[in-house]
């Protein structure tokens, strides 16, 4: 094992905090463009969500054995394989000429976000002195929201100035993922376990498998919101408007996430309870203005609808995320973090590539009012849940 310890200090703390961004950018830098395959490649409202999910299974996939791979072999060791992997995936995007292509960049930037969820955000706090730690915390998940938010932002401005602007996208982000190559070969080399590695699932503890379920009712039903925005969110924008509009798709994707960490700020101080009742109101509240704006075919509405579904994977999240902070012990608590990001992510997957489908056969309306249907009726179970789950919301007392 090397007995280096990770060179500490603000600018460290940047320059991993960097790698995730980077990262996290080429996630959803393809949000916008979605409409610029579709019309070339000439595929379906299905086979679209089956690309977009290909994204959640290969994040799935990682999410099972990335954290034990950074727990044993160090931050770096894992990283680089990320970056590589995310590189590959942009350099699929930039020279795509059929669906699989796509499907095979959407898998791997999948695993590469599961690489960084799982060794990226620890490597940003293992920069900080002792004291900076709070600031390093902060740093990890704005860097987080910031690539997500960020890339399709990037992806809208540059399709609205360009009439061919996948090329421009991906050079881009290979050059971004390329600074952020560099960062990571600064950082030295720190392997934390000993002895030869085996693999297992992530496994939650019985006593403590109500708890990480009551989290996965509330982020299931947000992070499903989001991912339709993702998703279908710029065929509705093209639909309602008459046009194809990357710019406003890649802006709402934009907003969404920053007011998914803004309410993450402001409820910081609420307890449990009330993070998750005002999560499960907004995501109900989501898919009541996704009827509405399928009822006056109008843009503004959808946007809104976003910016509610931000509201609820945050809220989600950062009550399920607390919760087993508080109620599980630190031995148990990373493999019950994995079960309750992957409980999430399964719904997320899911329910957009049946809603694809489903507008394949029986039309756009009917297909998203019946996803709005199916989330709206998972936060309905959720906030159910939580009025017999009191005891779950009790301070630990071990």
């Amino acid at each position: 094992m090397s007995t280096h310890s990770p060179e500490q200090g603000t600018l460290a703390v940047y320059r991993s905090a960097w790698i995730v961004t980077a990262i996290f950018m080429l996630s959803n830098a393809a949000t916008p463009l979605y409409g610029v395959w579709q019309q070339s490649l000439g595929f379906t409202s299905g086979v679209l969500t089956v690309i977009f999910a290909c994204y959640i299974l290969g994040l799935l996939l990682t999410l099972t054995v990335a954290g034990q791979l950074s727990d044993h072999y160090g931050r770096k060791a894992l990283l680089l394989p990320c970056v590589g992997l995310a590189i590959i995936a942009a350099v699929l995007f930039d020279v795509a000429t059929s669906v699989p292509m796509l499907m095979l960049a959407r898998l791997l930037s999948g695993i590469s976000v599961g690489l960084v969820v799982s060794g990226g955000m620890a490597n940003v706090v293992e920069h900080a002195p002792p004291a900076r730690k709070h600031f390093a915390s902060l740093m990890a998940s704005v860097a987080m929201v910031a690539g997500a938010g960020t890339g399709p932002l990037l992806a809208g401005i540059v399709a609205h100035c360009s009439a061919t602007p996948i090329p421009p996208v991906f050079h881009i982000e290979i050059g971004v993922l390329c600074l952020a190559l560099l960062a990571l070969l600064k950082q030295k080399s720190h392997k934390l376990g000993n002895g030869r590695f085996t693999p297992r699932l992530p496994r939650v503890a019985r006593e403590h498998l109500g708890i990480v379920l009551l989290g996965v009712a509330f982020f299931g039903p947000g992070i499903t919101s989001t991912s339709f925005v993702l998703s279908l969110g710029p065929k509705l924008i093209a639909t309602f408007l008459g046009v194809n509009s990357p710019l406003i798709s890649g802006a709402m994707a934009f907003a969404m996430f920053i007011v998914a960490v803004a309410v993450q700020f402001a409820a910081r101080r609420l307890g449990s309870r009330r993070v998750f009742w005002v999560s499960g109101l907004a995501t109900l509240l989501a898919m009541g203005t996704v009827w509405a704006a399928l009822q006056a075919q109008s843009a503004p509405w959808l946007i809104a609808a976003a910016l509610l579904a931000g509201a609820g994977q945050g809220l989600g999240q950062l009550g399920g995320l607390t919760l087993i902070a508080d109620q599980v012990p630190a031995h148990h608590r990373a493999q019950a973090n994995a079960v309750f990001n992957m409980g999430g992510y399964i719904p997320a997957g899911a329910i957009p590539v049946i809603t694809g489908y489903l507008i394949d056969g029986w039309g756009l309306n009917r297909g998203i009012a019946a996803l709005a249907i199916a989330i709206a009726s998972l936060a309905i179970a959720a906030l159910l849940l939580l009025r017999t789950r009191r005891s779950a919301l009790a301070p630990a007392t071990v």
